[in-house]
């Protein structure tokens, strides 16, 4: 098995391509803790890698961050060594049964709007999923819509993965998808990052 990597803007993530499905249509799922990790056996023996803070479970691939006070070239051998260890055990990435866990905390959907905002908050998914997540997915992260205040035209987002905690994440946001959105959709004066 040869796993790839890849950097990401963030200095403290990595991305990995196994070459294998990762979370498939199930996920995706990010796991901020060993706790958080439950229903996921490859994020649990990630979470066993001295330093690892974070795991991002992507259709494909996996981003993983370490604290910042670990050094890549002692994390990385070892979170390489866990993903093939996994993957060649034949275990699970999820286990059955378990669906995406993130970014439904007070998020809206289409149907949670009506009349002329229900059609911009379709330009706006749709703009989304297009043309922001799959950009976003290849530096190793994702990015989700969880709500539209019609009253001053702001689109709230949350991102993760990689994306968190990126130090380039408020410049994407605000020179790159702002901007996108804000071209396509007059009605959006601004986007900002969902807590």
């Amino acid at each position: 098995m040869f796993i790839q990597t890849e950097p990401t803007p963030n200095p403290d993530t990595i991305k990995f391509l196994p070459g294998e499905t990762v979370a498939g249509n199930a996920g995706p799922f990010d796991f901020a803790s060993e706790a958080e990790a439950g229903s996921s056996p490859l994020a649990q023996a990630l979470f066993q890698v001295s330093g690892v803070t974070g795991v991002f479970l992507g259709a494909d691939f996996l981003s993983v961050s370490k604290d910042e006070k670990a050094d890549w070239k002692h994390v990385r051998p070892m979170v390489l060594a866990a993903i093939m260890d996994h993957y060649v055990a034949g275990l699970p990435v999820i286990n059955d049964g378990s669906t995406t866990n993130y970014g439904s905390e007070g998020a809206t959907t289409l149907d949670d709007y009506e009349g002329d905002t229900k059609e911009i908050v379709g330009e706006i998914l749709e703009l989304i999923e297009t043309r922001v997540r799959p950009a976003v997915a290849q530096d190793g992260g994702d990015i989700t819509f969880q709500k539209f205040d019609a009253e001053h035209g702001i689109v709230h987002l949350t991102m993760r993965g990689a994306c968190a905690g990126c130090p380039s994440s408020t410049m994407t946001l605000k020179q790159g998808i702002e901007n996108m959105l804000k071209a396509y959709v007059p009605e959006v004066n601004a986007v900002e990052a969902a807590i």
